[in-house]
């Protein structure tokens, strides 16, 4: 039971980490804000005397290769159970399973939302 709190708590963490990756795309309007920023320390954003903000490209790459790596670790977790290793629990495995097949069934949904954005704009008049 407390290898799941454990679970949880850590996709609690990772969550939270995108949010505040994903908030990186709003730029700051005000001095106040601007200040708050710089002192303000993200994972994987560069904040600093030249305001280093990744491109969408970036973002969305990472979050591609995050997806991916949840399912590799996933995939190994349970060929380990598999092959009966001692230091892997069915619920450590299902755990891992359902986070893989979460993170991509949300990639599916914001690449459906990307392609109907692009329609959209493709389809405006000029």
């Amino acid at each position: 039971m407390t290898s799941n709190r454990v679970d949880i708590n850590r996709l609690l963490v990772e969550m939270r980490s995108l949010k505040t990756q994903s908030q990186a795309f709003h730029k700051p309007t005000g001095i106040a804000e601007k200040d708050a920023l710089q002192n303000t320390i993200r994972p994987g954003i560069n904040v600093g005397t030249d305001n280093k903000i990744p491109s969408f490209g970036d973002m969305m790459s990472q979050a591609v290769d995050k997806v991916n790596q949840v399912q590799k670790q996933s995939a190994s977790l349970g060929a380990a159970y598999e092959r009966g290793d001692k230091n892997v629990d069915i619920t450590d495995v299902m755990v891992a399973s359902q986070k893989a097949t979460v993170s991509f069934q949300s990639m599916v949904q914001v690449r459906n939302k990307l392609v109907d954005a692009y329609r959209d704009v493709m389809n405006m008049p000029l």
